[in-house]
């Protein structure tokens, strides 16, 4: 639990274990927090799909609503000239760093320079000295081959954690500057991105929670949450189906506050997108909902971008795409334009043929004094708009003090004292229940404890048992409310979770469909693991217990493949104390995410069962042994614990001395000490019986090569619950002969 003493500004979240061999992140003492203004005008039709001509006037750009900072009007003081060369800046730093690691992509920095230099000089409000200040704008990088763009930003605003030697060292073991953009390992970044398309409805989260916090926090008097998201995708990320998912769930609930950038420069991996991807992405995302912009001239045409930005903040009831027309590799003048400067350095001689084409003359890595004077003004700006926003915040907490302590434990990630004492518990004689409906029970315990609790289910919350009963649907005019409706988008459903979890430390995100479908969304549930962000996904039907729908809908792979996969823990509770348990350590683990295996049929509330126990991981229901050397030790999840129980039963009434073990997550077990893990599984018991509905792969690491694993290894069938389980085996009379067998 977070320490009491963190304040706003310390509201950092912790690193978890090194990664990818970096043995420290950066340490980042923030300065104090700011106030801002926002845009409060309606879409015309005039408005829609506007193509922004070359020759816009530049009188146009000079208004004060699009000014996000001090810094526009700093830069409009400030010649062209200048703007090239920090433009220039900007694709040379890429240009050098994939050069030097002979790795990366320098395309697409190289095309978008000019939009990603006008976003962090003059749009976007922030904070270099603290990342995590709580009301700074969000950037997105979904095209996150091209993170050389972002880091030469982050370097040149000033963020500690990319300085010089950290773009010299891109690509390489221990640096602040991997291969695509991750969130833990470099301050500055929001989000992790590499798989295309993860990244936009990573900003649909983001954009997501700004929203919900602004429409429950905000007051007539005190706009106290007021921020932006911005998101650069490419054709790749458009042409994977989870961006369409994400868009359209964006313009349904009228985000906005997002604002993406199409960097439309028509060549990927294979070469033009003419070969796979001649759709009008511009008219697909109107039809989503979006206000749909067209800057023609992405290269050079600093004031159409500038233009198209303070149009689409003048757009609040939907999220505005801009699609900006780039060249690829642009400035280089035999690979621009061309797949070949996609995603490999552009070699030496075409690096000096470059630079004399761009007029740059100086060493790899340099940074032209002007270009770092104009850009130093961002680390004092940046300190200005977080006191500022510390000012208004102290004020708006001595009008409002039970909502600013309900947004400050949101900020800080500090979980109410005693929050722990709505979880439900149960005993023996409470009546059998379906996990699923248990963990109905405990989600809207926890709703009333934990201000910043929020989730739902792809289009399943009746099935599921998702729904906070206290609260309405967070909709486009009900933002405030809790119940998220994602419809049948199970992939951008858990990545939309993963950006609302990394807004901010105290947003617990949930979300729900049947167990099987992680299959939609794994590629989601593998981020959050990467990205150390809390999301609980409750996953119901957890085997071929939900018997008719048949094999279809039966998970049996599934259990197995989530214990394979780092920094996730995978847990089956078999009763009512268990599912408790579960819920407590889902909410504790603040850098991982979870997932709650759950029945569709009703099971008894055991005996043992625990919430502490549950905490362990493994750890023994019943036991009639003396001396840690029972004869047989049989081991249950979830529904199968119950057939465990049975099963020890009737060997006892025999004379056998049976210790029954809930193995309710691996995970959790294996972070138990050595002599913890020997007083539950002692080395010297071999006879060992584990009983689940679903894969034995595995399982020979828990019941070891003499013992025995009942399970199911092909696909299920459609019958029955109960006529299923005696088919394939699954009963107290097979553990009974096997426990026999091994001991």
């Amino acid at each position: 639990m977070a320490s009491s003493s963190l304040t706003l500004s310390q509201a950092i979240p912790s690193r978890s274990l090194p990664l990818h061999g970096s043995s420290n992140s950066s340490q980042i003492t923030p300065p104090s927090q700011i106030t801002f203004s926002g845009l409060k005008s309606t879409t015309t039709s005039a408005l829609r799909r506007r193509v922004l001509p070359s020759s816009i006037a530049g009188a146009a750009v000079k208004s004060p609503e699009i000014r996000a900072s001090a810094a526009t009007e700093t830069l409009l003081k400030t010649d062209t000239s200048l703007v090239d060369k920090s433009v220039n800046t900007i694709r040379f730093l890429a240009i050098d760093a994939v050069e030097k690691a002979n790795s990366g992509h320098p395309g697409l920095p190289m095309g978008c320079a000019p939009m990603g230099h006008i976003l962090y000089d003059e749009i976007m409000r922030y904070n270099p000295k603290n990342p995590y200040w709580f009301n700074r704008d969000r950037f997105v990088l979904s095209a996150g081959h091209g993170c050389m763009l972002q880091y030469a930003l982050l370097h040149l605003s000033g963020y500690d954690a990319v300085k010089e030697e950290d773009l010299k060292s891109f690509r390489q073991w221990g640096s602040k500057t991997p291969g695509h953009p991750e969130n833990f390992e470099t301050p500055g970044v929001e989000v992790t991105t590499g798989p295309l398309g993860q990244g936009i409805a990573n900003a649909v989260g983001l954009a997501l929670a700004e929203k919900h916090l602004a429409a429950r926090f905000n007051k007539p008097d005190a706009e106290i949450v007021d921020h932006y998201t911005y998101c650069i995708l490419g054709d790749g990320c458009n042409m994977e189906g989870i961006s369409q998912e994400a868009a359209s769930l964006a313009g349904h609930w009228g985000l906005g506050k997002l604002i993406a950038f199409y960097d439309d420069n028509h060549i990927s991996i294979d070469g033009d997108t003419e070969i796979a991807f001649t759709e009008d992405v511009g008219a697909r995302f109107e039809a989503l909902g979006w206000h749909v912009i067209w800057v023609k001239n992405g290269n050079t045409g600093y004031d159409e971008i500038r233009a198209a930005i303070k149009e689409a903040k003048a757009v609040t009831d939907k999220p505005t795409m801009i699609k900006v027309t780039t060249t690829i590799g642009f400035g280089s003048p035999n690979k621009a334009n061309s797949y070949s400067v996609h995603g490999s350095a552009l070699g030496a001689k075409e690096v000096e043929a470059t630079r004399q084409n761009l007029g740059w003359p100086y060493e790899p890595f340099h940074v032209p004094e002007d270009v770092k004077s104009h850009w130093s003004r961002h680390v004092p700006e940046g300190a200005a708009l977080e006191a500022g926003w510390n000012t208004k915040f102290a004020e708006y907490e001595k009008k409002y003090p039970e909502e600013s302590a309900e947004l400050k434990s949101i900020i800080t990630g500090e979980l109410p004292s005693g929050w722990e004492k709505a979880l439900p518990t149960y005993t023996p004689e409470s009546p059998a229940d379906a996990t699923r409906n248990l963990s109905q029970t405990n989600l809207n315990a926890l709703a009333k404890v934990l201000p910043g609790f929020l989730g739902g289910s792809a289009d399943l919350a009746s099935s599921n048992m998702t729904l906070m009963k206290m609260f309405g649907d967070f909709q486009k005019n009900t933002p405030e409310e809790r119940n998220i409706r994602f419809g049948v988008r199970e992939h951008c459903m858990g990545a939309i979770c993963n950006g609302i979890a990394l807004h901010s430390p105290g947003l617990i995100p949930y979300c729900a469909t049947f167990f099987v479908f992680t299959d939609y969304m794994r590629a989601a549930i593998r981020i959050s693991a990467l990205s150390e962000s809390r999301v609980i996904y409750v996953m119901t039907h957890d085997s071929i217990g939900l018997g008719e729908d048949g094999p279809t809908h039966q998970p049996i792979e599934h259990l197995a493949s989530f214990r394979a996969m780092p920094n996730v823990l995978m847990l089956r509770p078999a009763d009512g104390n268990e599912t408790a348990g579960a819920y407590r350590i889902a909410i504790l683990k603040s850098k991982t995410p979870s997932i709650l295996a759950l029945s569709r049929q009703k099971l008894p509330q055991l005996e043992g069962t625990s919430i502490e126990g549950t905490a362990k991981g493994g750890y023994i229901v019943s036991d009639n042994s003396s001396g840690n050397k029972p004869d047989v030790i049989l081991i249950g999840t979830g529904s199968e614990l119950e057939i465990a129980v049975k099963a020890a039963d009737e060997l006892r009434k025999e004379g056998k001395a049976v210790r029954v073990v809930s193995f309710v997550s691996w995970e959790l077990f294996d972070l138990q000490s050595a002599e913890y893990k020997e007083s539950v599984l002692p080395a010297a018991v071999t006879a060992r019986v584990s009983i689940e509905a679903g894969s034995t792969f595995g399982w020979e690491k828990i019941v070891g090569s003499k013992g025995k694993a009942i399970g199911i290894d092909r696909f299920g069938a459609s019958a029955p619950a109960g006529k299923i389980y005696k088919e394939f085996g699954i009963t107290a009379e097979a553990v009974i002969a096997a426990a026999k067998q091994v001991s």
